[in-house]
């Protein structure tokens, strides 16, 4: 790892403007020191209010817009140019958006702000922040413990923020670095202050080190070719963290401080696409073993369980094809996948037994180009919100019960959804008792009748993110 020569001195911390930062004057954007824009100033008609109601995040071409969960209603617009990504921030307020070329802030306007034994709750006006960072070709944004990483594929460039700070108007930073070259990447913040972070180029990329929380190399590995993709799992037994990364050889999983080897049959298998849970010591993955698809992409119908306690893993087949807007995790680890036959898929991730299979869309299959929408979900507040774009509908599903208990009607064609119910957990959380926030009783009788049954840089890859 090359850090900037100021660091490896032993100065401390770099400044925001040494990774890039534009100027605020010019971008509306903040220099990290504390300064907001006027979007995050301006009145905004904040309210206290009894309880949240989760906020649905919309990516689409020409912007960002955001929706009310319980019927629908836009709370906001705002208008963006080029492609639109969204990731969580890491402080279930904000989500980060990734545009021209850049990492922007995007205030959700929901605040569960804990006092004593209980919350306060409080409502305002969605906005675009001018917390903002420079980075040619936005990447990867992981949100780990109280930390984030943003990732700059364009420069290699690290920028490792406090998530709480985003609320205060500051992008919060607590360490930066650069990697020896541009490349693809991803850096995930270690609970002990380290940092795990890929190393490559744009041509190829195998290795992943870990660093202390001074910035040295303590571990690393070079046998995780094509290196994409990263979950974190629940933590081990003395508390330390459980990573896993996707290669083309079989996973890598960073536990008890070290690399760990995933053995895999066959020499090829890819996982570039993963989902921890803190609930579950199970990676829920894509599973992919064909090194050269016919078309030129691979469209797998099993996915991979990788176990983080003995690095091992197994597959479920699922008979049905997906794609890397498939999955996600239930609050208490449940492995979610979206598959082309319209089916949200449950399972119980350490059995691989499907626990529900509930119709949630119209058959589909995936988009030739990876930017183009197509079907996907976010899990929040015990629901997962699934989104069929080409009904430009969206429904609803208790996790814990499969049942569906919601169909909203979207007024864009999204391609990237992200849910925020006000609290990092993605719970609502009431005197520090998981609640949950939805009322399915009396709701959309009329949905009795359902059967319950990072983008990518190489074309062959299908699309990942």
């Amino acid at each position: 790892m090359k850090r900037r020569v100021a660091a490896l001195a032993g100065v401390g911390l770099l400044a925001l403007a040494a990774c890039g930062q534009a100027d605020p004057a010019a971008s509306g954007g903040s220099d990290g020191g504390g300064e907001t824009s006027a979007a995050a100033t301006e009145d905004r008609h904040r309210a206290e209010v009894g309880a949240l109601t989760p906020r649905i995040v919309l990516a689409h071409d020409g912007g960002v817009t955001t929706l009310d969960s319980t019927d629908g209603e836009v709370l906001d617009e705002t208008e963006l140019n080029g492609y639109v990504r969204l990731n969580p921030a890491g402080d279930g307020r904000h989500v980060m958006v990734s545009a021209e070329e850049s990492f922007t802030a995007y205030d959700t306007g929901l605040e569960a702000k804990a006092h004593g034994d209980h919350f306060h709750y409080y409502e305002q006006d969605p906005a675009l922040t001018g917390i903002t960072l420079d980075a040619p070709s936005p990447g990867h944004v992981v949100t780990h413990g109280d930390r984030a990483a943003l990732f700059a594929d364009g420069t290699g460039a690290v920028t490792v923020y406090d998530p709480a700070s985003l609320a205060e108007g500051d992008l919060g930073v607590v360490d930066e670095l650069t990697t020896d070259a541009a490349h693809h990447g991803v850096a995930v913040p270690l609970e002990d202050g380290g940092l795990l972070v890929t190393q490559g180029t744009e041509d190829e990329r195998h290795t992943i080190q870990a660093l202390d929380a001074d910035g040295e190399v303590v571990a690393q590995t070079d046998d995780c070719p094509g290196v994409h993709g990263e979950a974190a799992a629940a933590p081990a037994e003395d508390g330390s963290d459980v990573v896993s990364f996707g290669c083309e050889n079989g996973p890598v999983v960073y536990s008890g401080g070290e690399f760990h080897k995933v053995a895999v049959d066959g020499d090829y298998q890819r996982s570039g696409n993963q989902k921890g849970s803190e609930a579950s010591p199970i990676v829920l993955a894509d599973n992919k073993v064909e090194a050269d698809p016919e078309g030129g992409t691979e469209h797998p119908t099993s996915v991979a369980l990788i176990d983080t306690r003995d690095a091992s893993m197994t597959t479920v087949d699922l008979g049905s094809p997906y794609w890397f807007r498939s999955l996600d995790r239930g609050p208490d680890g449940e492995a979610l996948v979206l598959t082309g036959d319209g089916e949200l898929n449950i399972l119980d991730p350490e059995s691989g037994k499907i626990l529900h299979e509930v119709k949630v869309a119209e058959p589909w299959e995936e988009p030739e180009q990876w930017q183009t929408p197509g079907p996907m979900l976010s899990v929040a507040d015990g629901t997962a919100f699934v989104v069929d774009p080409e009904q430009q509908k969206l429904t609803m599903v208790d996790v814990a019960s499969g049942e569906v208990y919601r169909e909203l009607d979207l007024p864009v064609v999204p391609n990237e959804i992200q849910v925020v119910t006000g609290t990092a957990s993605g719970e609502y959380e009431v005197g520090g008792e998981s609640h949950e926030g939805h009322d399915h009783e009396g709701e959309d009788a009329d949905h009795d009748d359902h059967d319950h049954e990072g983008h990518d840089d190489e074309a062959s890859d299908g699309g990942e993110a």
